[in-house]
């Protein structure tokens, strides 16, 4: 992939940074700013390289129109401090507010463009229409650096036409995780473990099938792991499950035994009366879910066992929480592969933890990232790239 560097002196130069700022939000307080800090070195770099820095993002998914509640506003508040310095926020998006926010600009100074999914374009399916916005992007800028990870599998405007109109390069953020991830899709070091966890088997798969002929050993839970045991005939009772996806499941088990592949399941499961932070709740097999109630974490046996499986690994992906981990009740089964992982790095394994919830769960547990070889800030992206898929907005910057 092109880099920084072949952009050549940036100084005064209008560098258009397409970043993933798609942060959680409590009304207008942001609540995980880890997409923000993973930002910042590339934008300190194009700083000081004098570049007049020009950044579009999204965030939510507002209705191609201008929404108050998906503002950037506490974002470019956010930016401004963890950067030391203003941060401008143009009131939309390729507007007289953008283009006089950008004409503004000195060297080294940061404006923010309004949310790029205000404006329909950003995510049409017709070409011509992403082409249009991002010609008007382009006219901002003299040259673009695509440094927003999270959204590099998606063909939209910001990411991948306006890509073609400039001197393009990758961000510092895009090369290491592109480079980290590869590591666990070319050649990954063995024994190679994935945990996959999340709500549903159907979201993961591409992913899954594609793992069957890579992974040593494929650990699931979370609402997914219901598909998987009723695949093997056990009752789930109220617990999460994709009744479409059990013959899929099926196919699933026993494709790995053929190829190899162990798939840990867990053997006892935290079930609960209902989803809520202070529902009663008990462990119980995970054969014997009673009906009426519903897993919601895997329970501590499995946790111990998951960490055994990690311990002697050289390379560990996890994508998904293992229960839900937001409520404290449910959030052991996480907490002991998230410190098992921790373990194993320690130990010299290669650890990516996959985006999303995942690096959510990371946070709010209150682990140290650094015990994680790379922590993802694209969990869709991430996960297309296990799934051996080619990603848009890294294509665009190989050609």
């Amino acid at each position: 992939m092109k880099t920084i560097d072949s952009l050549g002196d940036l100084r005064g130069k209008r560098v258009l940074v397409r970043s993933d700022f798609n942060v959680p939000l409590d009304g207008t307080t942001i609540t995980d700013d880890g997409r923000i800090r993973a930002a910042l070195p590339t934008l300190t770099r194009l700083r000081d390289a004098g570049a007049r820095v020009v950044v579009t993002a999204h965030l939510g998914r507002p209705k191609g129109e201008p929404d108050a509640k998906y503002s950037l506003a506490p974002v470019a508040a956010r930016l401004g401090e963890l950067l030391g310095a203003e941060v401008r926020l143009a009131q939309d998006v390729v507007g007289p507010s953008a283009r006089e926010t950008v004409e503004a600009l000195a060297d080294g100074d940061v404006a923010l463009l309004e949310n790029v999914r205000f404006d329909a374009r950003e995510t049409s399916k017709t070409d011509a229409e992403r082409e249009e916005l991002a010609r008007e992007l382009a006219e901002l800028a003299d040259a673009f650096v695509s440094d927003g990870f999270g959204v590099v599998h998606r063909k939209q405007a910001s990411v991948y036409d306006v890509a073609k109109l400039l001197p393009s390069a990758a961000g510092d953020l895009v090369l290491r995780e592109v480079e980290s991830l590869s590591k666990a899709t070319t050649d990954p070091a063995r024994p190679y473990a994935v945990v996959l966890g999340g709500s549903k088997v159907s979201d993961k798969l591409g992913v899954i099938a594609n793992l069957l002929t890579k992974a040593d050993r494929l650990l699931v839970g979370g609402g997914m792991v219901f598909t998987f045991l009723a695949a093997k005939g056990y009752g789930v009772g109220a617990s999460l499950l994709e009744e479409d996806q059990v013959e899929t499941v099926k196919g699933y088990l026993a494709t790995a035994e053929e190829n190899g592949v162990e798939i840990v399941l867990p053997t006892d499961v935290v079930v609960a009366d209902r989803f809520a932070a202070d529902s009663p709740h008990d462990v119980v097999p995970a054969e014997g879910i009673p009906e009426g109630r519903m897993g919601l974490d895997i329970g501590p046996a499995s946790g111990a066992a998951f960490a055994a499986k990690l311990a002697d690994a050289k390379t560990i992906a996890w994508n998904g929480p293992m229960g839900v981990f937001e409520f404290d009740a449910f959030a052991g089964g996480t907490r002991a592969v998230a410190q098992g992982i921790v373990d194993a790095t320690a130990n010299g394994a290669f650890s990516i933890v996959g985006g999303g919830d995942s690096a959510a769960a990371v946070r709010q547990l209150g682990f140290d990232e650094a015990g994680f070889s790379h922590i993802s800030t694209g969990g869709g992206a991430s996960l297309e790239l296990l799934e051996g898929k080619t990603l848009p907005g890294i294509q665009v910057l190989e050609d």
